[in-house]
C-alpha cells in the first residue's frame, strides 16, 4: 500500500496473535476505541483512530466532530474498485447448468476479460468507481445462519444485517458495498441451500451432474440439515464494509455529497441532517429572522439616508 510512500504491508493495521490475523466485524466492533493508540496498545485489530486519533482535522476544525456519528471511511473512500479495476457487484446462480448446443459448458467474458457468465456458476456482473452504500453500524452484525428460517413471502433475504443507529453511540455512518445475488434455497424448509459443489461426474457434486437435487441431498446431509429435495432461489443481499481504499486527501467528499437533498446520505433515515431535511417550523423560523434581519437593514439605511439629507440641507 503506497509504494511510493509509506509502502505498508498488511500487518502494518493486522495485527497477528498465534498465527491468527486480526479481522473485523465478528466478535468485536470494527470502529474500536476512538482514541490514539500504537498496535501494541489496541489489542488485535486497529481502527482508523488508532494512528490518526479521534482528531485527525486541524484544531477547530469541525470536521472534527464529525467523527462521533461519521467513519472515517465515510469520506475518505468516496469510491471503491479505482484505478482500473472491477469489483462483482451481482453473481446469480438460478442461470448456472445452461450449456450449449452440444452440451458442453459455456464460458462468457466482457471486453474487459471479467467472467459475465460460467455454466458453473451462472451470470456475474461487474463495475468500478463505484459509490459506496452507507448505513449505521457499531461494528457488530447478525448473519443468517445456516439453520434460520427465510419468512414465509420473502422476495429477498439479508446474508446479514448491521448493529447500531443513531441512538446507539458506539455506531457512526459507515460505507459498505453491498453485494448482491440469486442463490438455491429449499423452499419447503425456508432454509438456504449448501449444495455440494466440486466433484467428478457421477459424484452428485454440482459441478459434475449439474443436479440441484442430487447436491442439495449430499451438502444438506453433510452439514447435519434437512433437506425437502425441492430447490427454488432467492434474491440476497450481504453487507461488505469497506476500509481499504483509501484515497489522497485532496480526493474526499465535499460537504454538499451528502449535506443536499438527493447526496449520498438521501436513503439513510432516523435522524435529522442538516441540508438534506426539512423542519417546517425551523425554516419558517430562519426565513422570519431573516425576513427581520433584512428589515432592520433597509430601516438602518432609510434613516441614516434621511439623516444625511437633513444635514445637507441644513448646510
Amino acid at each position: 500500500m503506497d509504494v511510493k510512500g509509506l509502502n505498508y504491508s498488511c500487518t502494518a493495521c493486522h495485527t497477528t496473535k498465534g498465527h491468527k490475523i486480526s479481522g473485523r466485524c465478528y466478535s468485536q466492533a470494527a470502529p474500536n476505541k476512538h482514541q490514539l493508540a500504537l498496535p501494541k496498545d489496541d489489542g488485535e485489530r486497529l481502527a482508523c483512530e488508532s494512528c490518526h486519533g479521534q482528531s485527525p482535522h486541524k484544531n477547530g476544525d469541525i470536521l472534527n466532530h464529525h467523527s462521533d456519528k461519521v467513519s472515517c471511511q465515510t469520506c475518505h473512500i468516496p469510491q471503491y474498485a479505482r484505478g482500473g479495476i472491477f469489483t462483482k457487484m451481482w453473481w446469480d446462480w438460478s442461470t448456472a447448468g445452461t450449456m450449449d448446443e452440444n452440451g458442453k459448458p459455456i464460458v462468457k467474458k466482457d471486453e474487459h476479460g471479467n467472467l459475465i457468465f460460467h455454466s458453473k456458476k451462472g451470470d456475474m456482473g461487474w463495475a468500478q468507481n463505484v459509490n459506496p452504500e452507507y448505513g449505521w453500524y457499531n461494528g457488530s452484525m447478525i448473519y443468517f445462519r445456516s439453520s434460520d428460517k427465510v419468512p414465509p413471502g420473502a422476495e429477498k433475504i439479508g446474508i446479514n444485517s448491521l448493529n447500531g443507529d443513531y441512538e446507539d453511540p458506539a455506531a457512526r455512518i459507515f460505507p459498505f458495498k453491498i453485494m448482491r445475488a440469486k442463490q438455491p434455497y429449499d423452499p419447503e424448509n425456508r432454509t438456504l441451500l449448501i449444495p455440494y459443489l466440486a466433484g467428478k461426474k457421477g459424484s452428485g457434486a454440482y459441478w459434475g451432474d449439474y443436479d440441484w437435487q442430487k447436491a442439495g441431498e449430499i451438502g444438506m446431509r453433510e452439514v447435519g440439515l434437512p433437506f425437502s429435495g425441492k430447490v427454488d432461489f432467492i434474491d440476497s443481499d450481504m453487507y461488505w464494509p469497506i476500509t481499504h481504499m483509501v484515497a489522497p486527501k485532496e480526493q474526499a467528499l465535499s460537504c454538499e455529497e451528502c449535506h443536499s437533498r438527493n447526496g449520498r446520505l438521501a436513503n439513510l433515515q432516523g435522524f435529522y441532517l442538516p441540508g438534506r431535511d426539512r423542519w417546517g417550523l425551523l425554516d419558517r423560523l430562519a426565513w422570519i429572522v431573516l425576513g427581520l434581519t433584512l428589515l432592520g437593514v433597509l430601516v438602518h439605511a432609510g434613516l441614516r439616508f434621511i439623516s444625511a439629507n437633513r444635514k445637507g440641507g441644513q448646510s
